[in-house]
This record gives C-alpha cells, sequence and structure tokens, in this order.
C-alpha cells in the first residue's frame, strides 16, 4: 500500500468516521465536516471516503438502496435505522443466532447475515 500525505480535510474526515455512531451518507459526513471546514467541496468528501475504503479503513453500507459508511474492525454487528429522524445506529449485539455454514430448508448454506431493525431511537421515542 503506498503511503498517503495527511492533508487536514482527510484528518477531518477520519476523525468523523470514527466517532460515529453508525453508518453515515456522503452528504452527513460533508455536513459534519463542513463545521471544521466550511469551504469542504463534495467532491473531496467522495475521495477522501474512496481513499479511506481503499485503505480498509472504512467500508459501503447499502441500507434500503443507499450506500453509507462506516469505521471498519468493529467486528460482527448489526445496524437499526429510526424512522423517524433517518438516523442509523450501529448495533453491537446480534439479535440473531445464525452461524456460517448453517444450511437452511433447499441447500441454502449461510456465509454471513445482516440485519437492519427499523423502529425509533430513544431520542424521537422521549419527544412522544
Amino acid at each position: 500500500m503506498t503511503a498517503t500525505r495527511s492533508t487536514r480535510q482527510r484528518d477531518v474526515i477520519t476523525r468523523i468516521m470514527q466517532a460515529a455512531q453508525g453508518p453515515l451518507a456522503v452528504a452527513d459526513v460533508h455536513d459534519r465536516a463542513r463545521s471544521d471546514l466550511p469551504g469542504l467541496g463534495i467532491a473531496t468528501v467522495y475521495r477522501t471516503l474512496k481513499l479511506l475504503t481503499e485503505q480498509g479503513r472504512i467500508h459501503p453500507v447499502t441500507l434500503d438502496g443507499e450506500t453509507l459508511y462506516e469505521a471498519s474492525g468493529q467486528g460482527h454487528h448489526h445496524h437499526f435505522s429510526c424512522q423517524d429522524c433517518g438516523r442509523v445506529f450501529t448495533l453491537h449485539t446480534c439479535p440473531v443466532a445464525l452461524p456460517s455454514g448453517t444450511v437452511y430448508p433447499g441447500g441454502f448454506i449461510v456465509r454471513a447475515h445482516e440485519v437492519t431493525l427499523y423502529g425509533q431511537c430513544p431520542d424521537c421515542a422521549a419527544r412522544v
């Protein structure tokens, strides 16, 4: 892997990805980064997310047809999507005991699984 130079933009975006409580859309990363870097362009965010993905520091997550990004190295986990505010949270527990190699009727062999739960996050539930 070739070393890349550190820039303020990359440092800010990396910090945002590491601090996120769940996967973020490109627009969310852009919005958060602009508080530190008001002139940051969306193209720089796309390039930086691509670079961080290539370096294995983040990875894409597809939820409801949208590509989001989250920090790598979190181990096995799932997501919770709030239907009120739209935020997506990382759940560090697995609601499904489904080991790799499980064979379902019809010969389906499980290699991995992803679960997304939908509902209200604690903040939105408290407003009701």
